[in-house]
Formats: C-alpha cells, structure tokens, sequence
C-alpha cells in the first residue's frame, strides 16, 4: 500500500504528463509514455559508435523534453543501457532507436534484474542515518532494527503503524517526514517536543490523540534534507538494518521476514 507522496514525487509526472495528455501516478508513467516515446527513438538518426554514456544521456533527455536522466549505464546483458530517471529504471539500445520499460528477468535464474539493481541503487546505509533525528522506540530486547519515515497525517502510515505494534524484539527510529502539509507539521513538532516522544506518536497514529503544541528546536527540516539527498519522496518509507530500501505500507508477516533477513 502507499506511499503518501511528497511534492517532488510528482515531479518526473508533471514533465511528462504533456507528452501523454494525462494526469497518472509515477510508477505507471514509464508504461504509459512508452508508446510516444518509441515513435520518437524510431525516427532519430543512428548513433552508431558515439552512443557513449554522454551522448545517450543527452540525446534521451531532449527526446523527453527536459527529464533529467540521473545516469547512464551500459549493462552486461543485451547490450542494453540502464537509464535512471528519479527512483525509476528504463532501457536503450546502443544506437537510440527503442527505449524499453519494464522488468529484465534472468532466464536461467528467474532473477529479477531490474529490481535487484533498483535495490541496490535505493539503499541507504544505516550508518549514514541521522538517527538522533529520530523517534525512538524500543520493544523487548530491541536486537531487530528499523527506520521509518512517516507523516502523521498519511492514512497508509497510520495502518502501518498498527500492524507494526505487533512487531516485537525491535528498535524503530521514526523519522519525522510530514510532507503533506501545514497540519502534518505542527503534528510533528508537537510530538518532537513531547516529555515521551515516542508514547507521543503512538498515541496519534493508533488513538488519533494529537500532542500539545510545540515549542522547541525540532530536527525536521535535517529529515527534509537527508530525505532530498537520499530521493525518499513517500510515506512510509522503510529503511532495514542492511540499507534495503521498501516504500509504502507493507503487511506484518512482510516486516518480520524483512527483519529476519537483515539480522543474518
């Protein structure tokens, strides 16, 4: 489920949404401009041997008017080339004449390539977390951990939480992330600025009981800023002990194997 989205999300959609007449969510653009886009790649003159990372990563940007392509690399397979745009992955060939959208499988392994490698590009390190920017909140031995960014007014963060209060023998950092608006941060700096702050959360995600208005120096706008560098446009955004990266809502069972991995 989710994510609620933060402005910058809509970002990639905005600048595409002339080329394809409507308005959709992020994760359906890359299927949705597909069909324009390969009118366009057809028509261009081949590259030949000056389809360098540059040159495509140029080239590709002007034919989507203006998207920024954040890199370009040539993959192992296919002869293909990865184009990242924001937290999306999309494909080329060497001469520029088909751009592909989709999820590249491993034939022999059933791997999914495109989602291992969207992994790897979303992680964070745990050690580059600011997590004295965080909430915390202990349950039982607290050995399991976990980083959530959450806006007290995202319905998919308030259902998260509640499957997450029967998750136990864990550490959560909540970081503060109210991205949805004047009221989500007033929120915020009541429950920063609460003698328990984490008794402060849970009490307004799972009973809707608000915190006293706050009035002390919070550490919201170093979330907005670790959240630009590290491109996390959602909530709920989840950061396991290993760097993985799961956005949106997911279910109970979903959390304990995700922990279970990362404590190996």
């Amino acid at each position: 489920m989710g994510p609620c989205l933060s402005h910058p999300a809509f970002l990639l959609n905005a600048l595409l949404t002339p080329m394809i007449g409507i308005h959709m969510s992020r994760r359906l653009i890359a299927l949705a401009v597909l069909a324009p886009v390969l009118t366009l790649a057809q028509a261009a003159e081949p590259a030949g041997k000056l389809a360098t990372e540059s040159i495509i990563k140029r080239t590709i940007e002007g034919r989507l008017g203006g998207v920024k392509i954040d890199a370009v690399t040539k993959t192992p397979y296919m002869g293909l080339y990865e184009l990242r745009v924001d937290n999306e992955i999309l494909y080329t060939d060497e001469k520029m004449n088909f751009i592909f959208s989709g999820e590249i499988l491993d034939a022999k392994t059933m791997q999914n390539i495109t989602k291992k490698r969207l992994a790897e590009l979303s992680a964070v390190k745990w050690e580059n977390l600011p997590l004295e920017a965080a909430v915390k909140t202990v349950r039982g031995n607290g050995k399991r951990t976990l980083a959530v960014f959450s806006d007290p007014n995202c319905p998919y963060c308030k259902r998260f939480e509640k499957d997450l209060a029967r998750v136990t023998d864990i550490t959560i950092y909540t970081f503060l992330y109210p991205v949805l608006g004047a009221d989500s941060i007033e929120k915020s700096k009541g429950v920063w600025c609460s003698a328990d702050k984490s008794k402060a959360w849970n009490d307004l995600m799972q009973n809707g009981t608000a915190p006293a208005a706050g009035r002390c120096d919070t550490p919201i706008e170093k979330t907005f800023e670790f959240a630009r560098k590290y491109r996390i446009t959602g909530t709920p955004t989840l950061i396991f002990a290993r760097g993985e990266r799961v956005p949106g809502a997911i279910p109970q069972e979903q959390v304990e194997r995700l922990l279970a991995e990362n404590s190996k």
